[in-house]
């Protein structure tokens, strides 16, 4: 059982003292010495039989309750919420060690963590699919518009009426029957959008993008694929059409950084050159961005923190996204001042900045650059620029991210708190 407390032992020792009796008691009235039921409760000896059922008799509850033993499926969803907890970044971190304790002991409160557990990863599974809608659906976005239309149109009659309180008559009856007719062009299209949000979920990858069909698939699996590591062919079928087609590419180039890159001396590596991909290229001489690549497919264990990647063309446009908790960037409209986009002025040139996010509390990722050619040009022929970034969150302490310029970023105007920009495009829809 250990050496603390066994959950038998104790839920004997918590009945013992609800019904008020003293330790020696027991164990006259079940004929044991107070020295072996101390054992007992404390988990260094295991009972059953004639002494778990007079023990029972005594503190009055049924032998099973005494004996309960955890449902390995139960203790393994508590493992599995205990790591989600750690990965939130919960201070203190659950207890993974104490999960069948916590199961044994507080049936209960086990089932309520589980509950809520399940709760969440719904709600995360349906968010994710109305973020998909939203970004993808026309008809989505078309009654969007319908309903914010409506408020702006009836907000600026209404101006209009509170303004001139001298307006004329005529005048007057026509923004107020404009108001009316715009009231009930909202209220139907905002009861068209409830239905449509309340319909039963429709399939999302018919509408996506190729590069976001993609996407889903490597998200699926955190951009992990222990295939690569050992050369074997990834598992499961991919996508169809185009998006195949870029996966196909994708884990080509994933299983060149990994012939070049073997996961197990360039793990060490990172974490001897503290996850630093400029130290990491010089000392395994590749280039930079294939050390950007490899440091995202670094599980999240041994002390290894959760990269997130991006990749975009001489454009702007998002090619390659690999997301992590906070770090918002969307494929279109993006924030101008991530160092991805600062990278594509100076090629060649690594950039380096501690990104900070609007919210009052923002998160900070350490993001590191750079804009390389991806091939030679032809004489005469346009050469084909891209540029790659890889961000995890800040660590803790401040002397490792001290010399770090802060940049203030944001995931894109539509979606940005920070009113004081000089690169705001577009009013924010959240104020």
């Amino acid at each position: 059982m250990g050496d603390g407390p066994g959950p038998m032992g104790a839920r004997i020792r918590e009945r013992r003292q609800e019904i008020g009796l003293r330790q020696a008691e027991l164990a006259q009235m079940v004929g044991i010495s107070p020295s072996y039921l101390n054992l007992i409760e404390h988990g260094r000896r295991r009972i059953g039989g004639k002494l778990l059922l007079d023990l029972a008799r005594v503190l009055r509850t049924d032998p099973a309750l005494l004996a309960e033993v955890a449902d390995p499926a139960r203790l393994q969803a508590l493992r599995a919420a205990a790591a989600s907890g750690e990965e939130a970044g919960l201070r203190p971190a659950p207890e993974a060690s104490r999960v069948r304790e916590m199961a044994e002991r507080f049936p209960g409160w086990a089932g309520l963590v589980l509950h809520q557990a399940q709760r969440i990863d719904a709600l995360g599974l349906r968010v994710t699919e109305l973020a998909a809608r939203l970004s993808h659906d026309r008809d989505l976005a078309a009654a969007l518009h319908r309903v914010l239309s409506g408020v702006t149109s009836i907000r600026a009659a209404s101006g209009i009426l509170a303004d001139d309180p001298d307006l004329d008559r005529d005048w007057r009856d026509r923004f107020l029957a404009n108001i009316r007719g715009d009231s009930e062009a909202l209220a139907e299209a905002s009861r068209a959008l409830m239905r449509y949000l309340e319909a039963p979920e429709r399939s999302v990858p018919a509408a996506l993008s190729p590069p976001d069909e993609a996407e889903l698939w490597l998200d699926a699996r955190d951009h992990l694929l222990p295939e690569i590591e050992t050369g074997e062919p990834v598992a499961g079928p991919l996508p169809e059409g185009p998006a195949g087609e870029a996966l196909r590419r994708w884990l080509a180039l994933c299983a060149e950084d990994a012939a070049a890159l073997p996961l197990g001396p360039f793990g060490q590596a990172a974490l001897e050159e503290e996850h630093d991909p400029v130290r990491l290229a010089r000392r395994t001489g590749r280039p930079l961005v294939q050390v950007m690549r490899r440091l995202v497919a670094l599980p999240p264990t041994g002390g290894h923190p959760r990269f997130a990647l991006a990749i975009a063309d001489a454009s702007g446009t998002l090619l390659h996204r690999r997301r992590i908790e906070g770090f918002a960037l969307p494929r279109e409209a993006a924030c101008p001042f991530w160092p991805l986009f600062e990278a594509l002025a100076q090629p060649g040139r690594p950039v380096r900045a501690l990104a900070e996010m609007p919210e009052a509390e923002g998160a900070r990722f350490l993001c590191h650059a750079v804009a390389e050619y991806r091939m030679p040009a032809a004489p005469d022929e346009t050469p084909c620029l891209e540029t790659v970034m890889v961000a995890c969150p800040a660590p803790g302490t401040p002397p490792a991210t001290a010399a770090v310029p802060l940049r203030p970023v944001g995931p894109g105007c539509r979606l940005c708190l920070r009113e004081r920009c000089p690169g705001r495009r577009e009013p924010s829809i959240l104020r």
